[in-house]
């Protein structure tokens, strides 16, 4: 199990800790400080099944700057998440060959 993780978010140790309530210890990802490629970003995307936009976080300053009322394809999004990965939603949980969106947290346990 793998763990998109950004400790200063409180959803995301929430998650965290429910997995760990659940004996899951998951191998944590901190996808600020190592940016997952695009090979790994479109693996995740694809797991979580959803689209690249439905992974943003819309309400990111940044997101607001350069983004907002913008119509990029699947690409040019996956680039910006690469560019600012801060506009990646978090936390995502992936085991196997799924993943889920930790938001809620509750959402991780269907992989359990």
């Amino acid at each position: 199990m793998k763990m998109y993780h950004n400790p200063r978010c409180r959803k995301s140790r929430e998650t965290l800790a429910l997995l760990q309530e659940h004996n899951q210890e998951p191998e944590l990802i901190l996808y600020l400080d190592d940016t997952p490629s695009e090979v790994e970003l479109k693996a995740v995307i694809n797991k979580l099944g959803i689209t690249p936009e439905q992974l943003l976080r819309k309400g990111e300053k940044i997101y607001k700057e350069e983004f907002k009322g913008k119509e990029l394809s699947d690409a040019q999004w996956i680039k910006a998440m690469i560019k600012y990965p801060k506009l990646i939603e978090r936390p995502i949980v992936i085991k196997g060959k799924k993943a889920v969106l930790g938001r809620p947290p509750e959402n991780v346990l269907e992989l359990l």
